[in-house]
């Protein structure tokens, strides 16, 4: 039985809990009394608060992000109910910043920050002996008639004090689970949509540590390393050391990385550009290409760099670009929003994730309110639903375009066939026709196979080219995947234009007359 336990909800298996492992790394004498145990999203919320309880458990600390924020909530309130001497320590953004817009008040703590140092502290007074019994903090406060929360503003760590977490990634993790790692905390700069933006500085880990750390998860054999950096190119120093320990390595392997646009010194240019296909993924927030929105946002932004940057990356590298746009910030209209992808689409052909605004709590985004008319949703994710350039319609209708964007043009399935979407460049005019054609196929944006998507984008581009042109596209794109995924009208399509060109008889030439 542990004393201790140390959860959250992840979106998938796949996904694990960087903040749980730092915490358990820096329990110190309670470590032994402490375990992590994680869980999924999908899982029924009554079976986990029955996994929980089965340790007997005097403390749980819960990660609470925007993705899991209401399953926590009827997790807590679960807890509570059946075993309410259980004491519940929360921690994450969406618990550490106010306001909540989820019920979060059953639980006893909340850890707002950097909570290393802060939780630990906390257990360590709970299970301090009080005349013999350990302290009832949530009882003692029922008691007295209050029902929120103790608030616990943790000051920041000393990042070459606190202990690494990598360690607690188990064999399994290695094996079959992502491995997230991070070199620094903090952001310079002051977006207004993003968390990051309140933190006061950048700092790094001490790196000579860090690098070791990651040469004993190498030899366990991890090969994927996910860094959660905001800014991972900012500090030259630290991104070609550590871009050296890949690069020293003998692939295969994969390494991501978050970085600035518009940061691209020769060094890191050279470096980058000697990673292998498959090795490096670079997340790369655009978010806007419009200088007047993005100085409304108090976002940097630097328009030639970018573009030349993303040049280099898109001709002189073999490094996989994700980059992102957002729908619906103060002052952008779906025109303006339209330009940005017609020229990211025009430079690069990498992933383009299409976001839509969310507020999040901790954020001074809500001062665009009045200005702008910015009206969210009081739920997770807490997406934007209209404003005084988008209605709220427009907004559904972009929601549904970020999805099928993602289904025909992101998943990589329909390259040589999405192009034909659109004439002259004019790539959002061009899908957005075709997004609001397929919903009204479909009406759905979910669980639509493969199969209907060959057939829908077919049965639209007939309409718009030669039937021929289509179809030499989709068996272009549809080469290379088993025949199975293949639908029979364009097989017997196929078949029927060979047979059609066997048969065919080009006429001697007659003979000339004398």
């Amino acid at each position: 039985m542990h004393t201790i336990l140390l959860t959250t909800l992840n979106a998938r298996y796949a996904h694990t809990a960087l903040g749980l492992r730092y915490l358990y790394a820096n329990m110190h004498e309670l470590q032994p009394m402490a375990k992590i145990v994680e869980f999924t999203m999908n899982e029924q919320i009554q079976s986990i608060a029955e996994d929980l309880l089965k340790y007997n458990p005097r403390i749980i600390g819960i990660g609470v992000y925007i993705w899991n924020a209401a399953q926590c909530s009827e997790l807590i309130q679960t807890l509570k109910k059946v075993s309410p001497q259980t004491i519940i320590v929360l921690g994450g953004p969406e618990a550490g910043h106010l306001p909540h817009r989820v019920d979060l008040s059953h639980a006893d703590y909340i850890i707002s920050g950097e909570g290393e140092v802060a939780f630990y502290e906390l257990c360590k007074e709970l299970l301090s002996p009080v005349h013999g019994e350990l302290v009832e903090p949530s009882t003692l406060r029922q008691a007295q008639g209050e029902r929120s929360p103790h608030f616990i503003k943790a000051p920041l760590p000393d990042l070459k004090s606190i202990h690494l977490p990598y360690s607690a990634y188990n064999d399994e993790d290695v094996a079959h689970r992502y491995i997230y790692v991070e070199a620094s905390r903090g952001c310079p700069f002051e977006c207004e949509f993003c968390l990051s933006s309140i933190d006061e500085k950048v700092r790094n880990f001490p790196l000579d540590e860090l690098l070791e750390e990651f040469e004993v998860l190498w030899e366990r054999g991890a090969r994927s390393f996910k860094f959660i950096d905001r800014t991972f190119n900012l500090n030259m120093t630290f991104a070609n050391r550590i871009l050296d320990f890949f690069l020293s390595k003998e692939p295969p392997y994969f390494a991501h990385f978050e970085v600035i646009p518009d940061h691209f010194p020769e060094v890191l240019k050279e470096k980058i550009a000697r990673f292998p296909a498959g090795s490096l993924q670079l997340e790369i927030g655009i978010q806007t290409l419009d200088p007047l929105i993005a100085k409304g946002i108090n976002r940097p932004l630097k328009v030639e760099k970018i573009y030349d940057n993303l040049r280099f990356l898109e001709n002189e590298t073999h490094a996989h670009m994700h980059l992102d746009l957002i729908v619906g910030l103060p002052g952008e209209s779906i025109e303006g929003f339209g330009r940005n992808l017609d020229t990211l689409v025009s430079l690069t052909h990498s992933e383009i994730q299409i976001g839509i605004l969310k507020n999040l709590s901790g954020t001074t985004l809500s001062r665009h309110d009045k200005a702008h008319g910015m009206i969210y949703s009081d739920t997770p994710p807490y997406d934007i639903l209209q404003n005084d350039l988008l209605s709220f319609s427009q907004i559904q209708k972009m929601k549904r375009f970020a999805r099928f964007w993602d289904i025909f043009y992101n998943s990589g399935s329909f390259n040589k066939t999405v192009p034909l979407l659109w004439n002259e460049g004019k790539v959002f005019d061009g899908f957005y026709a075709f997004s609001l054609w397929i919903y009204d196929q479909t009406l759905s944006t979910w669980k639509i196979s493969l199969e209907r998507q060959i057939a829908l984008i077919h049965a639209y581009l007939i309409e718009r080219h030669d039937k021929e042109i289509v179809e030499a596209a989709l068996m272009d794109d549809l080469s290379q995947r088993p025949e199975k995924t293949i639908p029979f009208f364009l097989r017997q399509s196929a078949q029927e234009k060979k047979v059609k060109e066997t048969n065919t008889v080009t006429p001697k030439r007659q003979a000339k007359r004398t």
